[in-house]
């Protein structure tokens, strides 16, 4: 994911690690991770006027995860304080990803990476390319327009 770390951040969300978030060890609990990119996901398309409960009737389409991927690179502990980035990563035909970073503050250590891979749908729920205005916008997310 090297040349997606060069994209621009779109969003970022900084956490303290709670018990439900890893265990004594170190080990961070692979549950606990989605929903947190979820909603920084959910809340960057908000900021931006895409709102999920409005796109089919605003635009005649919406979105679905389709597929999302965790990497657990280092141990994060109890209370660490840890920043979560959202980067732009492929955009297809009739999907595109998002990637993240999870970076440990005080010491500037990526504890883990994932992405979320979402299909643009019709209101019945069909996968259908990605209408030009929403595909402007990636393209601008990703830094190449």
């Amino acid at each position: 994911m090297t040349a997606v770390d060069d994209r621009p951040v779109l969003h970022t969300h900084t956490i303290r690690l709670s018990y439900a978030d890893t265990d004594p060890a170190g080990i961070l609990y692979y549950a606990a991770w989605f929903p947190k990119m979820e909603a920084l996901q959910s809340e960057f398309l908000y900021l931006q006027g895409l709102r999920q409960d409005t796109l089919i009737e605003r635009f005649g389409w919406w979105t679905v995860s389709r597929a999302t991927q965790c990497d657990y690179l280092a141990a994060a502990r109890l209370f660490d304080e840890v920043r979560i980035e959202l980067r732009m990563g492929r955009i297809g035909t009739s999907s595109f990803r998002f990637v993240f970073r999870m970076v440990r503050i005080d010491d500037d250590v990526v504890v883990a990476r994932a992405q979320n891979t979402v299909v643009t749908v019709s209101p019945d729920q069909a996968s259908v390319p990605i209408p030009d205005d929403l595909h402007s916008h990636l393209l601008r997310w990703a830094g190449e327009e």
